[in-house]
């Protein structure tokens, strides 16, 4: 079909070939059409029912690729005049696809049904033999051949629409809508793979439109109300990847949504940094970063404490959170991957603490140290009050673990406060050693194996304590020696060893001072002694610093009037520089000032002459047009009038040609037509008189003989049909007379009904 045709034509034509059951033919003509040059002049109210019916055909065919083409196409056309024609369509296309879809699953639940002939039946001999050779069950084959083919096209009008609609700004809100139905189509149907892809697919979107922000209808992310839908958009996404346990892409929106936070001019909601930091502490669980996962229940503690309308019993939760996620913070890093290189690992902390909002790293002490100082230690439930005690204040090495196994066993009633209490082992472990080596230098192992005792599932055994041990040691966060032949643990005596995590967590509460307390405050303790003795035996001394400090203090008081005087004396001269400066300035902007009004002056009386002369053209130039379009038209027209009496004119000669030489031709080619006619007529009148003489000698014998054929033709029709009617009279007497029958056995029953119906 010819593209130039009216799109009304074209869908009443596409509609004639649906009712012949030609769909694939309509959508081939309604794809010519649609992506033809000509179509892009024509009316959206015109083009908009057609684009319906060319979505719904590439849905019901499954053409994903024809779909794509075309959309495309209708989004460059009706993108500068109507917006809202582009969201009908592409949302009619998504729900197609979606009803399809639900269409499938309908089918394969019914076909999964009539598969089963005998409900009492647990198996057949057909499924037994099935199943040796093949692990799916009925209902999964069944919807791998009917339901996947529409998933999978369903999944590919998500992409398609947004691969059409990206970096644009007139159709932004359709742009996040359809990627909020992909979050919410990838979470229904749990599909992990489509899901890291549809993520992938948005942060290449967003960097090209960030690198291409020059575009005509490019979006502009310094838009307060652009970039807030971009930042509801990745915190669905987030939502979604939490949701579906995928960590690592719920990871990467986080980091998603702090740069987009960081380019953004308006603060977020808080509702929305509360979900944020919801978020990532259970990102941070999930990799056992308990240091970054306390910091960030901190955060999320601080944002519902703001929170109004919260009651007592939810601020005493968040705050037993807060202090518990502090305390499983582990003082030997026992994480189940390698030790990073230092470099690294400043880099990813440094990338972490960004995260958070947060300008350097957090440590243990510091969370601990911000618990206490906010008070959240008399908001926390009394168990983990006791729990911080005996971990952070007391000292007790022989009983600290039947201290807390009673708190154990209650933070494991709690599923929430459960995963706290692998951590917590090994901040109890720790503290164990510590404080068991300010107190002794060698112990039996058998001996520390009973003090670590805890309550059942939550036991800990023999090789699981000296792993830790030697992980605490490899670490230098302890200094033991294990003797397995003397089945004793030695804390190592080295007076100039120091623990780092003495150091790192603020130090370790202590029974004594350790000898290597002693060696490090040896030379400080000396010097203090030395200075006390000085003052009380030499006297001379002590006047001689008398005499010093007041010579220091005259010599600070003087040097002190004469930095005053030199401070006023500056500042005078920078006052006058400051004025000159601003004369200066002042004298400068009044000459700029004179010279942007003459420049613009300038600018204005050249603008207007340019205009002016650019007036005087166009009208010469309208003028012209004019004249020649109706020397045109005349020519036009004459042309026609040639072209209609049949005269033969092609378009070259035509546009050579003026209206004096078409109306010669039109004379000359009138004349010549009308001999030829002549000639022709009088031939054609002497060829059919001897013809028609011919025709009739030969037709006088030939009369006779088909008028006896057509009596022997006819008589034989009557007969026929006067035989099927007989046939057909028999057929339905017959028929009548058995419906006779079976009325007369009703008969009775009526009766009597009818003479019930009237009694009553």
């Amino acid at each position: 079909m010819a593209p130039h045709v009216r799109p009304e034509n074209v869908l009443k034509r596409a509609e004639e070939l649906l009712a012949v059951d030609q769909s694939a033919d309509a959508l081939n003509m309604l794809r010519e059409i649609i992506t033809s040059k000509r179509t892009r002049s024509t009316a959206i109210t015109s083009l908009e029912p057609m684009m319906n019916l060319f979505v719904e055909l590439c849905v019901q065919l499954r053409k994903g690729k024809l779909a794509k083409e075309g959309l495309y196409t209708y989004k460059n056309i009706a993108q500068n005049t109507s917006v809202g024609s582009i969201e009908v369509v592409f949302k009619k296309f998504i729900d197609l696809s979606k009803a399809k879809v639900t269409e499938a699953q309908a089918q394969a639940e019914k076909i999964t049904l009539d598969q089963i002939e005998d409900l009492e039946a647990t198996e057949t001999p057909e499924s037994i033999l099935l199943s040796t050779v093949s692990t799916e069950q009925s209902k999964d084959r069944t919807d791998r051949a009917v339901v996947t083919p529409w998933l999978k096209f369903l999944w590919e009008s998500y992409r398609t629409v947004l691969e059409i609609l990206r970096n644009n700004a007139k159709l932004e809100i359709m742009y996040q809508t359809v990627a909020a139905q992909a979050f919410q189509f990838c979470l229904k149907y749990s599909r992990k793979t489509e899901f890291r892809r549809l993520c992938e697919l948005l942060r290449n979107h967003l960097q090209s439109a960030a690198k291409n922000s020059s575009q005509v209808h490019a979006i502009n992310l310094n838009d307060p109300d652009t970039l807030q839908r971009h930042l509801d958009t990745r915190f669905a996404q987030l939502n979604a990847a939490v949701e579906l346990e995928l960590w690592q892409e719920a990871f990467r929106s986080v980091e998603d949504i702090h740069t987009l936070l960081t380019i953004s001019k308006r603060p977020a909601k808080l509702a929305m940094m509360a979900n944020y930091y919801e978020k990532l502490t259970k990102i941070f669980l999930v990799s056992d970063n308990y240091l970054f996962h306390a910091a960030a229940t901190s955060r999320y503690y601080n944002i519902r404490f703001q929170a109004k309308n919260l009651k007592e019993e939810d601020f005493t939760r968040a705050a037993s959170l807060v202090l518990l996620s502090a305390l499983s913070i582990p003082v030997i890093n026992t994480s189940r991957f390698r030790t990073f290189e230092v470099d690294e690992s400043k880099h990813k902390n440094s990338r972490l603490s960004s995260l958070l909002g947060m300008t350097r790293a957090p440590s243990r002490a510091s969370l601990i140290k911000d618990v206490l100082s906010r008070g959240i230690l008399s908001r926390v439930s009394p168990e983990i009050r006791d729990l911080y005690n005996i971990l952070e204040v007391d000292f007790h090495p022989l009983s600290i673990c039947k201290k807390v196994s009673p708190i154990i066993l209650q933070i494991a009633n709690d599923p929430e406060l459960a995963r706290y209490i692998q951590p917590l082992h090994q901040v109890i472990l720790t503290r164990l050693f510590q404080q068991l080596s300010q107190v002794y230098d060698v112990v039996k192992f058998d001996f520390v194996l009973k003090l670590v005792n805890f309550p059942a599932p939550f036991e800990i055994s023999s090789t699981e304590v000296e792993k830790f041990i030697m992980n605490g040691c490899k670490k230098g966060e302890l200094f033991i020696q294990v003797d397995h032949a003397g089945d004793s643990i030695t804390f190592e005596s080295d007076v100039y060893a120091s623990s780092k995590a003495a150091a790192a967590d603020g130090g370790v509460i202590q029974l004594q001072p350790t000898p290597s307390d002693i060696v490090r405050t040896e030379l400080s303790r000396l010097s203090k002694t030395l200075f006390a003795t000085i003052n009380v035996v030499d006297h001379e001394y002590v006047e001689a610093r008398k005499a010093a400090k007041n010579i220091a203090i005259e010599r600070a008081i003087v040097g002190a009037e004469n930095e005053h005087k030199a401070a006023l004396a500056r500042r005078h001269v920078l006052e006058e520089r400051a004025k000159k400066a601003e004369t200066i300035l002042h004298q400068r902007e009044e000459d700029e000032s004179k010279k942007r009004a003459l420049r613009q002056q300038q600018e204005q009386i050249a603008e207007q002459k340019r205009l002016t002369e650019e007036l005087r053209k166009r009208e010469i130039d309208r003028i012209r047009r004019e004249q020649e379009a109706i020397k045109e038209q005349e020519k036009r027209k004459l042309a026609d009038e040639i072209i209609s009496k049949g005269i033969k004119l092609d378009k070259e000669s035509i546009e050579t040609m003026d209206t004096q030489k078409l109306r010669e031709v039109q004379i000359e080619q009138t004349e010549k037509k009308t001999k030829d006619v002549a000639d022709r007529l009088r031939a054609t009148s002497k060829r059919i008189d001897h013809l028609e003489r011919a025709f009739r000698k030969v037709e006088v014998p030939l009369l006779d003989k088909d008028y006896e054929q057509q009596k022997q033709t006819d008589k034989l029709l009557h007969e026929e049909r006067r035989r099927a009617t007989i046939e057909q009279t028999k057929t339905q007497y017959e028929i009548r007379v058995k419906l006779q029958k079976r009325l007369r056995r009703m008969l009775p029953d009526y009766e009597a009904f009818k003479n019930k119906v009237l009694e009553d």
